[in-house]
């Protein structure tokens, strides 16, 4: 297994105003954060909108879907808009697909659009990477079962491990290990990443999280980091090295707690 060097993303969506948007995304950049995500839900502001607007006032810092619900999307217009935002970021834009959470039929049908079959969805993420061609960006898929792992393992660079939040290494391992074996010689050439929701305290979660505190403790599920910077970096060194996850997105709600993380492992 390849170790690659740390990255670091916060997935944000809250944009109240220009200035409280344009503001946030620049701390992102100066506290050392490597990328910008968005997710693609009507709760939050529309992605591509968003992340035009904080590439305008960034440098250095990467932007990217978390994930697009590919089933609210035509393919063709992934392509427009991933093309457009490419350009006016001067290539710092990551697109991620994913085949829609199951919460995302909900939005499907408030915008009129069918929401298929898993396999049909699936479907629609491979035709969403056909349309960009061959000039296109870094692509991160989500995935967790057989068909998406497959999907991710032949055309994704980076691959977010999309297991519910109560996952615990042991699911992300098997998880990786069927990974490899549909990636075949690919294997290597992709990031993995998983998404962190709360970052040092359990006993405050945020109930969207859906964890009770018991199950996050001393860092049983991935989806919570517990303890101190110093032990918080070392679970990410191992779990580097055991599981290949070298990429962490962590929730805005979690940010400024992780900060001393990225201090620790910035250029490692």
């Amino acid at each position: 297994m390849v170790e690659r060097a740390f990255r670091f993303g916060v997935v944000a969506g809250r944009v109240e105003s220009r200035t409280q948007w344009t503001g946030f995304a620049r701390h992102v950049e100066d506290v050392g954060f490597d990328t910008l995500l968005m997710p693609d839900t009507v709760n939050v502001a529309a992605p591509f909108s968003a992340l035009a607007s904080a590439a305008a006032v960034t440098t250095d810092l990467r932007l990217g879907t978390f994930v697009l619900a590919t089933p609210l999307h035509p393919a063709a217009a992934i392509a427009w808009e991933t093309a457009s935002l490419g350009r006016l970021s001067d290539g710092r834009f990551e697109l991620g697909l994913g085949a829609g959470r199951p919460d995302a039929a909900r939005e499907a049908e408030l915008f009129g659009l069918p929401f298929g079959t898993p396999g049909e969805r699936v479907d629609q993420v491979a035709a969403a990477v056909r349309a960009l061609g061959h000039d296109r960006p870094r692509i991160m898929i989500a995935a967790a079962g057989n068909r998406m792992l497959g999907l991710a393992g032949r055309e994704a660079d980076i691959v977010n491990l999309a297991l519910p939040p109560t996952s615990g290494e042991a699911d992300v391992t098997a998880t990786v290990e069927r990974l490899r074996e549909l990636a075949g010689p690919r294997f290597d050439e992709l990031e993995l990443c998983y998404n962190t929701f709360a970052v040092g305290a359990v006993d405050n979660l945020p109930p969207w999280v859906r964890i009770q505190p018991e199950q996050a403790r001393d860092n049983q599920v991935l989806a919570v980091l517990t303890g101190g910077a110093s032990e918080i970096a070392d679970v990410l060194l191992r779990r580097r090295v055991e599981l290949g996850i070298s990429y962490v997105a962590v929730n805005q709600y979690a940010m400024e707690a992780f900060v001393p993380v990225i201090d620790l492992l910035a250029g490692q």
